[in-house]
């Protein structure tokens, strides 16, 4: 199948080029950066062997509709779309801490929560609660942004006081963050999800808040479905999520976990066309949309000429 694994451009005006696991970024004039979303996937912080065709399109698609339809809210670092696998945007001097924001307990929290902990991030919670019930309100929960290892939790009054980020932008931040999870969850319900927790990445260019990076995507965002929650909380039965989880279960089921010594299981065909299948029905679930596959071309020579003609606009 067609997908982009890998891209070694070189374009007008680029003045570096950086790999992450999924992304490959390109800077041109220091001013834009190019970002292409391949169709690598990682898990347990290992890129596998095999590239999952349309992955990247969906990321970047879910990414571009909810920058789009929150740009009311915030100035986005998005310039342009000229692909489906790839956006364009500002240069931003990025927030050194990611703002988490949580309205359910799940994840992180409430494994923080069942091991005694009644705070979270300096966040108090009431006592009583039980994994992916909803919570009071809507908490923070920033992280800082690791150079090296894996983030860190940290309060705000321990950013304020570290001065990682001033009090007038902090105070900023979190009215943005709570808007885009108040419009997050809005659209969610319409199409029978809840947003339980997601992440936002904030940056600065010429003194001005940008949102930059992704957002509400499966891999930032968890999500559950409406239909069955109240029954399923009742009962004590695990929610059904909207996520990536589905890769990690076949991982651990063939025992793989990212430790030494472990071997990733044979990606065969079929196995890669079911994980497609299924990144392609998390698009449409999220977005109500049908997903279009794009035609005619090799994959790397659609999105070369793309950004190639886009970059001239610039």
């Amino acid at each position: 199948m067609n997908a982009l694994k890998e891209t070694h451009f070189n374009f007008p005006g680029q003045t570096s080029f950086y790999k992450g696991k999924v992304r490959d970024v390109y800077t041109i004039a220091d001013k834009y950066l190019v970002m292409v979303v391949s169709d690598r996937i990682s898990a347990f912080d290992v890129v596998l062997p095999e590239p999952i065709p349309y992955k990247g399109q969906v990321l970047n698609q879910i990414a571009a509709k909810f920058l789009k339809a929150t740009a009311d809210i915030v100035p986005n670092w998005v310039v342009s779309v000229p692909d489906p696998s790839v956006t364009i945007g500002r240069i931003c001097e990025p927030f050194k801490v990611e703002m988490v924001i949580r309205g359910y307990l799940a994840g992180h929290a409430a494994r923080e929560y069942a091991a005694g902990k009644r705070q979270v991030c300096g966040v108090s919670l009431p006592e009583g609660l039980k994994e992916n019930d909803k919570l009071p309100e809507p908490i923070i929960t920033p992280t800082t942004k690791a150079a090296v290892g894996h983030d860190e939790d940290i309060s705000k009054e321990e950013i304020l006081k570290q001065g990682i980020v001033s009090v007038a932008d902090y105070e900023q931040l979190e009215q943005y963050t709570k808007a885009l999870f108040a419009r997050g969850t809005e659209i969610a319900a319409k199409q029978g999800l809840i947003l339980v927790d997601t992440k936002y990445e904030f940056g600065k260019a010429d003194g001005k808040i940008f949102l930059i990076d992704e957002i509400h995507t499966p891999d930032s965002s968890r999500y559950f479905y409406s239909e069955g929650y109240a029954d399923r909380q009742a009962n004590n039965e695990p929610q059904k999520q909207l996520s990536k989880e589905f890769v990690r279960r076949w991982l651990i089921e063939n025992d793989f976990q990212g430790k030494d010594g472990q071997v990733v299981p044979e990606m065969t065909p079929e196995k890669v066309e079911s994980i497609s299948e299924r990144y392609i029905e998390l698009y449409e679930q999220i977005t109500g949309e049908d997903f279009v596959k794009p035609g005619g071309i090799n994959i790397l020579d659609r999105v070369d000429s793309a950004i190639k003609n886009a970059l001239v606009s610039l």
